[in-house]
């Protein structure tokens, strides 16, 4: 993606910052207006502290007071309404843009989101947004606040002395200089940091999931060499930025110190040839601290902002790849059926998983699809979901081409019921429904079928399931699942091995109920050959090294003595 390409693509997300926040913004912007414009009066105050005592006015140091005791009232209460609209401000923005980036993100594919990492989304959505809080959002107020301060004193200092002025724009050309050129390598160094941010979340989610594989097979001393390398790498890159901003910040202060005292020593003379007086020579010495302030943090604040408007532009990436393909809607109902010609896939070249499969699914029966571990069964279920565009041959449902359908409309004609099984840290209730709405009779009856009734009685709708699931027994994890599915109520309904986790007393009753549904379209990937359920499939297909090996019923097969009869052997 080219350079305009990422601009163009990252205008949503940079858009969703202002969207109906535009009011909090402009006011942040008038505060910050009027609090900078008591800086002003407050130079303009020493100044004149300074002529009074020259003067010696009793009477001028009296209004001097009670102007300062006003700026001591009016000051914290700006300050408090710059800070307030502010903080406003940036709590919308970053809200509406995780919550467009999420919503970028729940449009992809089961294809495309497959394809990813979700460790750079863990990090875009996580360290990546507390930098552009800092460095975009806030830099945002910090840069207008210090251009303001810039012209402002400028001006002032311009109506007090235009000679003293221009000799301190000379004194200002080397801590602007040191600035402007230290910008790109903060920049560099910051979006360096991010990368290196993304393989860590990745590699910690990895290391988090398989804690138990980790822990099963006391790898723990060589999962710690492997954190620690991410880890001192991640560190190593914020110590680069740190460094590098601890030395520009010495350099700034000695060019700031420079240049400050530079002007004191020039308005002294000045002061001393009865040019200027002595108050102005305080003015421009307060003034020039905004100069140096501005001088030397403005430039440093773009090169951030620039950084982590970069991290805008990758997140917008991030969501704009893989993107879900486009495609023509299909209804939520199966006429003609699902056909499969000369299907070939595999997840790495010459290497296939499926080779040379043909078959038609007809609405409204009943298949069950069986055979040895590795033979494709879960690949080509998965296939059909939609998860891989990659394959060789077509596949087909009502006869309009796979790769061609929508994917929205795809997942309301059909639903897969798994293996491995995610529950959200909620209610069972709420994930049975995956917090939609459904009337308490579908519910009722999606639990029932699943076999949930006695857990529900034993612990309530509201019983909460705990992180993916951890409250509940593997075939309670796998009950809901199930309940979750038949109540979406698509007309194809895909299982693989979704009973496994289940004793055979239950599995068995909740295969029979599904078996009984009427008017759906089911394909059952099962090792359970149970003859009292085998019977009740249309036709049993049979796989074996990625082709069909057999297929027909189970009297037919039971008859040939084939692979299918071996298989049924080995498992009484």
């Amino acid at each position: 993606m080219t350079s305009n390409e990422k601009k163009t693509a990252a205008r949503p997300f940079f858009r969703a910052f202002y969207e109906k926040n535009r009011l909090h913004y402009a006011a942040a912007l008038a505060f910050t207006t009027l609090s900078l414009m008591m800086n002003f009066v407050v130079s303009w105050v020493l100044g004149a502290v300074m002529d009074t005592i020259t003067s010696g006015d009793l009477g001028q140091l009296l209004n001097i007071f009670w102007l300062v005791l006003a700026l001591l009232i009016l000051y914290p209460l700006m300050d408090f309404a710059y800070y307030g609209t502010r903080a406003l401000f940036i709590h919308q923005a970053l809200g509406q843009y995780k919550a467009l980036a999420f919503r970028k993100l729940s449009e992809k594919s089961i294809s495309a989101f497959s394809q990813e990492s979700t460790g750079r989304y863990l990090s875009t959505l996580t360290n990546d947004v507390t930098t552009i809080e800092t460095d975009y959002l806030q830099n945002s107020f910090d840069l207008y606040m210090y251009a303001a301060l810039f012209l402002g004193a400028l001006a002032m200092m311009f109506w007090y002395s235009p000679l003293l002025t221009l000799l301190s724009v000379l004194l200002s050309v080397p801590p602007i200089l040191l600035s402007v050129v230290t910008g790109g390598p903060m920049a560099k160094r910051t979006q360096a940091v991010s990368a290196k941010n993304e393989g860590f979340m990745a590699q910690v989610k990895d290391l988090l999931n398989g804690f138990s594989v980790i822990k099963s097979f006391k790898a723990e001393r060589e999962v710690e060499k492997l954190f620690g390398a991410s880890n001192r790498a991640v560190e190593e890159s914020k110590r680069r930025r740190r460094y590098f901003e601890g030395l520009v910040r010495g350099l700034s202060g000695t060019f700031g110190f420079l240049f400050q005292f530079g002007i004191f020593l020039i308005g002294a003379y000045l002061a001393i040839r009865g040019e200027i007086t002595g108050g102005t020579v305080v003015v421009f010495v307060n003034l020039s601290g905004y100069l140096v302030q501005s001088i030397s943090q403005a430039p440093q604040l773009l090169a951030s902002r620039r950084a982590a408007a970069g991290l805008v532009e990758k997140l917008a990436e991030v969501t704009g790849e893989h993107a879900a393909r486009s495609g023509d809607p299909i209804p939520p109902e199966l006429n003609q059926g699902i056909a499969l010609d000369h299907v070939t896939f595999g997840y790495q070249p010459d290497q296939p998983v499926l080779d040379d499969i043909s078959l038609t699914l007809e609405p409204g029966r009943k298949y069950a699809l069986v055979g040895g571990s590795g033979s494709g069964k879960s690949t080509l279920l998965n296939l059909l979901m939609g998860a891989y565009d990659g394959y060789g041959g077509s596949i087909s449902i009502d006869g309009k081409e796979l790769r061609e359908v929508d994917p929205d409309s795809l997942y309301d004609l059909m639903s897969l019921i798994g293996q491995n099984v995610f529950l959200f840290d909620d209610t069972i209730h709420s994930n049975i429904t995956m917090f939609r709405d459904f009337p308490e009779e579908l519910v009722a009856e999606a639990v029932k079928r699943s076999g949930l009734s006695e857990l529900l009685e034993q612990r309530g709708t509201d019983y909460r399931c705990g992180e993916n699931g951890a409250g509940l027994s593997g075939g309670e994890r796998q009950r809901v699942s199930i309940a979750r599915c038949l109540l979406r109520g698509t007309p194809v309904l895909l299982l693989d091995e979704a009973t496994a986790a289940l004793d055979n007393q239950t599995a068995f009753a909740v295969t029979d109920a599904i078996l009984h549904l009427d008017g759906l379209t089911r394909l059952v990937v099962t090792h359970r050959l149970d003859a009292a359920l085998m019977e009740q499939y249309d036709e049993i297909i049979v796989l074996r090294g990625g082709k069909i090996q057999e297929r027909g019923d189970y009297g037919t097969l039971m008859e040939k003595k084939g692979y299918f009869y071996s298989l049924y052997t080995l498992t009484e």
